[in-house]
């Protein structure tokens, strides 16, 4: 469960950027264990974390991969990226959009990711910034690779939410729904893709 002070910057940042930043509260570690789930973290060798917010699924993410994963946060807040950065002094932060991630993974001396997660608010942005970031996962992940994002269960049937499943059917190979996560504010489910 997120701290009190982190729930607090997280409101905070809410509150100045409420679309970029997506959610009231960080979600809860119910959502974070299933959106780890099924991901094959321990054999990975290089895992990106899109969107990690104050880190409500990085540590998840860090107790599940194997000693010699790369994992690297790609946190568009400067603030959130600067936080990450103290709370986890492994992990490699990098203060930049999603869009970028190709060349942020090529910087790094990685050619593509194993598997991908990603926590942003997709329902806030248009649809050509949907489809540029999806991209830019899709062209990091290797054939066969897995990516993870959630929805709040409340707008999962308006009709943006049904049009970015549709976006994400047109990418992958595989899209799977998890059951819903009722211990989540608000509740949550989870989309499991296979490129």
């Amino acid at each position: 469960m997120a701290s009190l002070t982190e729930r607090a910057r997280f409101l905070f940042h809410f509150f100045r950027h409420p679309i970029a930043t997506g959610a009231v509260l960080p979600s809860s570690r119910y959502l974070a264990e299933s959106m780890v789930e099924d991901m094959n973290l321990t054999q990975a060798e290089t895992v990106v974390e899109v969107g990690p917010g104050t880190g409500a699924f990085t540590g998840a993410i860090l107790d599940r991969v194997g000693p010699r994963t790369f994992v690297i946060a790609v946190e568009l807040n400067p603030a959130f990226a600067a936080h990450l950065r103290t709370k986890y002094p492994a992990l490699h932060v990098i203060n930049g959009s999603a869009e970028n991630l190709r060349r942020e993974l090529m910087d790094r001396g990685r050619t593509s990711a194993d598997c991908v997660l990603c926590s942003l608010p997709w329902a806030g942005f248009p649809e050509d910034l949907q489809h540029r970031i999806l991209d830019a996962i899709v062209e990091t992940l290797r054939p066969g690779g897995a990516f993870a994002t959630f929805a709040y269960v409340h707008a999962a049937w308006f009709p943006a939410a049904r049009r970015f499943r549709q976006i994400l059917e047109g990418r992958f190979r595989s899209v799977v729904s998890s059951p819903v996560v009722w211990r989540n504010v608000p509740p949550a489910l989870v989309y499991r893709c296979e490129r």
